[in-house]
């Protein structure tokens, strides 16, 4: 059964959408709905603006925004809600996505935006579900069966490690 908070994951061009895959897939193996749009902080500033403005009234609890090059994408959606916005720096040809960093990491006070790596889909994602768990046992119990899971792979890889050491 899906939470009752949905994530938006808006990307500032369709070219952007084999970056922001993973963090889908990854909302949807946790049960959270998940709605994805092409919005640009550039091009259509209206758009975005009255999207995030309308975010919470629709049923979001956080927006993931993804963009590369001039990545204001994140900050214009987070100046228009008081949601949690996370953003994800793009690579791009020209500065190997660390321009899309510092556009997204450097906010002026009062307009947060979490940012994960460049390229950060999947840990964007699980933000997002720590932050719905915070009001949805549900999902902070699937984040501890994660956690769990995690730890008895990387167990079970040091036995296997310890094994091989033996030979």
């Amino acid at each position: 059964m899906p939470t009752a908070k949905k994530v938006a994951v808006i990307m500032g061009s369709d070219s952007d959408f084999p970056v922001v895959e993973p963090a889908i897939k990854e909302l949807r193996r946790f049960g959270v709905s998940v709605e994805a749009h092409v919005m640009s902080a550039h091009r259509t500033p209206e758009l975005a603006a009255q999207f995030s403005a309308r975010a919470r009234e629709n049923g979001f609890g956080v927006i993931i925004a993804a963009a590369g090059k001039a990545a204001h994408l994140a900050g214009v959606l987070a100046a228009h809600t008081t949601l949690p916005v996370i953003g994800i720096p793009v690579k791009s040809s020209t500065l190997d996505g660390l321009d899309a960093l510092l556009a997204t990491v450097q906010m002026p006070s009062g307009i947060p935006v979490a940012t994960v790596a460049i390229d950060g889909a999947k840990n964007a994602a699980l933000l997002a579900v720590q932050m719905l768990a915070l009001s949805d046992e549900a999902l902070a119990q699937k984040l501890d069966q994660m956690k769990q899971q995690m730890n008895d792979e990387v167990v079970e890889k040091d036995k296997q490690l310890q094994l091989q050491m033996q030979k």
